[in-house]
């Protein structure tokens, strides 16, 4: 399990689809974690923009940083175009991370509704042995502290709802959830296949 080779491709590279919703919760962590990866140089990456995103991130200001972190960058026209759910399906990519994920993607996903491309993402490759990892930004019992994209501090509170939908997701097969972008290099290892 110690090399990183990807099997399914066999560039060498792990092939990665990077999916952002328009959580600006996490972000610039998430956005930094990205590109200290990226630059490691193990990592293909392709971004899917939702529609919420674009925006989300261009009002964080990481709109121009986006183009150093991904190889390719896809944006939302509907729930499946570009059709990127097929190279999913088919194996051209390792994984699929999802990050930060809204309350209100994880609570589709949770209830079967693929009416974005970024949840029709999910529900088709969890179908496949390519494995998802979703980032959701709504925790049981947490109060989250978010930065602005005036680098304020924001303090939310996770509704029972939505921190109760999180918990729904962490016991669906095929997907993994993680705790904090930090965590999100470790899906390569966790996803070497033998």
């Amino acid at each position: 399990m110690t090399e990183n080779k990807s099997k399914k491709t066999g560039s060498g590279k792990f092939k990665l689809a990077w999916g952002i919703t328009g959580a600006g919760d996490q972000l610039p962590e998430t956005f930094k974690v990205m590109e200290d990866w990226k630059k490691q140089g193990q990592i293909e990456i392709t971004a899917v923009l939702s529609q919420a995103a674009i925006r989300v991130i261009k009002i964080y200001r990481l709109w121009e940083t986006l183009p150093d972190i991904a190889d390719k960058i896809l944006l939302e026209k509907d729930a499946n175009t570009p059709f990127i759910v097929g190279s999913l399906q088919t194996g051209r990519f390792d994984a699929l991370l999802v990050a930060p994920t809204t309350g209100n993607s994880v609570a589709k996903i949770v209830h079967g509704v693929s009416d974005s491309l970024i949840t029709n993402m999910v529900s088709m490759t969890n179908r496949t042995k390519t494995h998802v990892f979703l980032l959701p930004v709504e925790r049981e019992g947490q109060e989250v502290k978010t930065t602005l994209p005036d680098g304020s501090i924001l303090e939310l509170l996770t509704r029972d709802l939505d921190a109760e939908n999180t918990t729904k997701l962490q016991n669906m097969p095929g997907i993994t959830v993680l705790d904090t972008p930090e965590d999100i290099p470790m899906l390569m290892k966790h996803n070497v296949k033998e």
